[in-house]
């Protein structure tokens, strides 16, 4: 009988600090814009992409919980994409404006024409031309920028 170990690379410790700078950031600001935007409810719409249509329903203060720590799963894990992905492609340190806002593009389409209706909310369009132009926008200057920031400051 054999056994399998799975690991999961670490990241290296000068990759660590823009990981956990650039996502807290990116999140810190998403949350908040959604927050100015939508309400402070928008924690149970996240949970609600888990749980489906019964966390809005709820008022337990656990699925509001749920859905923040959601949002900073999802904020860490671009950043720890962007940041592992800079090991190879190096441009993505030097030019860390472009490529940083074109990256919060990126985390906008995957997030839209994916996550979203995969979830178990499955939101999927038709969508208005000014979310989707507010969206990109908001993605490119709030999760890319502060991602491709903190690599370029904090990544060795």
């Amino acid at each position: 009988m054999t056994t399998a170990s799975l690991s999961f690379p670490m990241p290296s410790p000068r990759l660590l600090r823009p990981i956990l700078v650039g996502g807290a950031i990116a999140g810190t600001l998403d949350l908040t814009s959604a927050f100015l935007t939508f309400g402070f409810n928008v924690p149970r719409a996240i949970a609600g992409g888990l749980l489906g249509r019964s966390a809005f329903q709820s008022t337990s203060p656990a699925v509001w919980v749920l859905g923040v720590m959601l949002h900073f799963t999802i904020a860490f894990s671009a950043a720890t994409i962007y940041c592992f992905a800079s090991r190879r492609l190096t441009f993505l340190r030097d030019h860390w404006l472009v490529c940083g806002m074109f990256y919060g593009i990126a985390v906008f389409l995957v997030m839209t024409l994916v996550v979203l209706p995969l979830s178990a909310l499955h939101s999927a369009g038709p969508y208005q031309w000014r979310g989707l132009v507010q969206g990109i926008v908001v993605q490119m200057t709030i999760i890319g920028l502060p991602i491709s920031f903190s690599l370029r400051k904090l990544g060795a």
